[in-house]
């Protein structure tokens, strides 16, 4: 992390030995969960906007797949059952999907997720501003610094997506019993719900990454001596 020129004394003074001190990655793990522990109710309100989205996504994807396994069963009873919890569907239809208005709400969540992620990133780094300026100081390389932010970001998004996706999964399942009762458990395709999970958690991680990536350049590119002048 470090790059230093060291001028030995036994040795001419034009004479320059570069030495290069690189903290080992699981070093930026160790700083990056002490980060987040000193600023956990930061870091809680953050990763609740991020589990509220993704669970939204969740139960919607989850909620299709609930119906869209009762459909495979090609039971006459259970296709009137979905079509009258609300599910649009023609006379030759096989499976359901979000409708424009659940694919809109879904994405405005989303955007609004992203926004607020952004927003606390940003927070962030002003008030990290001495912190960035001493690590550089030192000698902390730009892609030292990118690469705290990214891992606090990354952490934060796992846990924030899988909650959220478990949460909206658990969710869509119970909505399920309570509306078709025994036969959402029995005709739901499993893998199908496994993957939705994943699906939630991979867009949950992304977005958490996506709202860091421009805050994380701004704190890398930030110069120690202005860093170290702001008054906190």
């Amino acid at each position: 992390m470090v790059n230093q020129e060291i001028l030995p004394a036994d040795k001419k003074e034009s004479e320059h030995v570069e030495r290069l001190i690189v903290l080992p990655f699981k070093k930026s793990i160790e700083i990056s969960l002490k980060s987040i522990r000193v600023r956990f109710f930061r870091s809680l309100i953050t990763t609740m906007s991020l589990v509220l989205a993704v669970s939204f996504l969740g139960f919607v994807s989850v909620s299709n797949d609930v119906a869209n396994g009762m459909l495979a069963t090609q039971d006459r009873h259970l296709r009137q059952a979905v079509i009258r919890s609300g599910y649009d569907l023609g006379p030759e239809d096989t499976n359901v999907g979000a409708s424009p208005k659940q694919r809109w709400i879904i994405i405005l969540s989303l955007l609004v997720c992203v926004v607020g992620i952004v927003n606390a990133q940003l927070m962030a780094v002003t008030e990290r501003f001495r912190e960035i300026g001493t690590m550089k100081c030192l000698g902390a390389l730009d892609r030292f610094i990118l690469r705290l932010f990214i891992l606090e970001a990354g952490m934060q998004g796992l846990a924030g997506a899988g909650a959220g996706a478990l949460a909206g999964a658990f969710f869509a399942l119970l909505n399920g019993i309570l509306r078709f009762g025994s036969a959402a458990m029995t005709s739901v395709s499993w893998s199908s719900v496994i993957i939705s999970v994943f699906i939630a958690i991979g867009v949950g991680c992304l977005l958490s990454l996506l709202g860091v990536l421009y805050p994380a350049l701004i704190a890398a590119r930030m110069q120690p001596v202005e860093a170290m002048r702001v008054e906190q």
